[in-house]
């Protein structure tokens, strides 16, 4: 299968890596020291039991139309990144190429295919000019929940953290050919690829972490054991989580775990710095509106109070303002009391 990664950072370099090793023919988009680092060494991948493996059975590259048309391509830069790749990813596109989309919180596409009384809407927030939309179209889009933890420990050399479980799932919840192959494929790779037949369930469960540990790891530079060891942090992820539930509720989402056990799972994690605390020290733009921007208008879309979501997205655009780019998007109106 030919298979490219838009992005080969900490997760599209991980999931690039273990399909390489299973043969498949792998290309990384990527720039800068990274690309130069795949393009002469390879990619080397750091397990988490400390092994090594490696491989120079990939292509690298910055130019989108030089793979030519590949049957899956794997988006895995950040949401807040997507808009600018996204005109260029057409160009690796053949007649049935699938569109794999690996970005934390509420897709651009939620609404596509959804059936409910919001269907064909697009998500503003994260996707704000509509560029996601017009050039990812939810016709070739297959919705995926990134698990692992990972981080680009240098150029072309990628350490897993923990976790393998990447659940895929087709927008209108059909078992098609096409997410039977990429679920085949992942899982030739090592790794977990469950096809679920409501991904936007598998969304919601993903992100209630992330919309919660990511800002008040960000805030107070914690890891996450040591926010749910804190009373007063834990009390403050449960009641965001309790908020973000109630949104999800009000669009037909039940989750499967309890808010105290899902805190429990994040200790067992300990002493992980989210993404977003990465993206802090490393001065990059943060991911608030793909993680909580895009729930606070979902709030809004079904008149659902979050009043504490609220607090923390403004304590969290605050903290990142320094790191954004030119254009981002002005924070959402408050939902309604």
């Amino acid at each position: 299968m030919k298979i490219t990664i838009v992005g080969a950072g900490a997760i599209g370099g991980y999931v690039g890596a273990k399909l390489a090793l299973a043969g498949e023919r792998v290309t990384f988009i990527a720039r800068g020291a990274n690309l130069e680092a795949i393009r002469h060494r390879g990619i080397t991948l750091v397990t988490s039991d400390g092994g090594q493996l490696g491989t120079r059975e990939v292509q690298a590259t910055s130019d989108y139309a030089a793979p030519g048309p590949q049957d899956v391509v794997i988006v895995a830069v950040k949401a807040n990144q997507l808009e600018s790749v996204a005109s260029e990813v057409p160009k690796l596109f053949g007649p049935d190429t699938s569109v794999v989309t690996m970005q934390n919180g509420i897709p651009y596409w939620y609404f596509q295919k959804h059936g409910g009384a919001h269907d064909g809407r697009c998500v503003t927030t994260v996707d704000p000019g509509g560029a996601a939309l017009r050039h990812l179209p939810p016709e070739r889009v297959i919705g995926c929940v990134v698990y692992p933890a990972a981080v680009l420990a240098a150029p072309g050399v990628i350490r897993h953290i923990e976790g393998d479980r990447f659940p895929v799932g087709e927008l209108d919840g059909s078992t098609s050919a096409r997410v039977q192959a990429v679920s085949a494929a992942f899982v030739r790779a090592g790794l977990q690829a469950p096809v679920l037949d409501s991904i936007r369930a598998e969304i919601w469960l993903k992100l209630w972490g992330n919309l919660t540990f990511n800002p008040i790891s960000a805030l107070c530079r914690a890891t996450l054991v040591e926010i749910c060891q804190y009373p007063a942090t834990r009390a403050l992820a449960a009641a965001m989580m309790g908020e973000a539930q109630a949104v999800a509720h009000a669009l037909g989402i039940s989750f499967r775990v309890s808010i105290e056990r899902r805190i429990a799972g994040a200790e067992r994690v300990g002493q992980h710095k989210t993404s977003m605390l990465q993206d802090l020290e490393a001065g990059r733009e943060l991911e608030t509106d793909a993680l909580l921007g895009s729930v606070l208008e979902l709030a809004r879309i079904t008149g659902t109070a979050v009043p504490t979501l609220e607090t923390v997205y403004a304590l969290t655009k605050l903290l990142g303002r320094p790191y954004e780019q030119p254009g981002t998007v002005a924070a959402p109106a408050p939902a309604p009391r």
